[in-house]
């Protein structure tokens, strides 16, 4: 199995655990960092997808999520580049510092950025 195909099955169960995580909507604080934990996780896995499929497709390296993000854009795996500029920065947010303020505000832009993941997903899958 090829790099691609794995990482691509490792991002959409990534993201059904997300899915499953989100519903119904959280209370505690405890399941709501659970929640930025599986975004984080299915943020990774896309980048880290994106990568191999183009390096995959023969298209110039990108080797960071900002590089990959733009060559998703350029390549219209990704319609809004604002929501995947928007998931960086909390990954980056969330990656290297804890604040609970953001944290909340991240957890509740995860009903935006799921369906942004998913679309990616299914953009990916059906890349020849």
């Amino acid at each position: 199995m090829t790099k691609r195909r794995l990482l691509l099955e490792d991002f959409e169960k990534a993201l059904e655990q997300l899915k499953e995580a989100l519903n119904p909507p959280k209370n505690s604080d405890l399941e709501k960092a659970g929640c930025i934990q599986y975004f984080e996780f299915c943020f990774e896995l896309a980048w880290k997808t994106v990568q191999a499929v183009s390096t995959e497709e023969g298209l110039p390296d990108c080797l960071s999520p900002k590089a990959c993000l733009k060559q998703a854009f350029a390549q219209g795996w990704i319609d809004d580049e604002k929501i995947w500029l928007d998931m960086l920065e909390a990954r980056n947010r969330m990656s290297h510092t804890y604040n609970a303020a953001d944290a909340l505000t991240i957890y509740n832009s995860l009903n935006i950025y799921f369906p942004a993941l998913q679309k990616l997903a299914g953009k990916l899958r059906s890349v020849h």
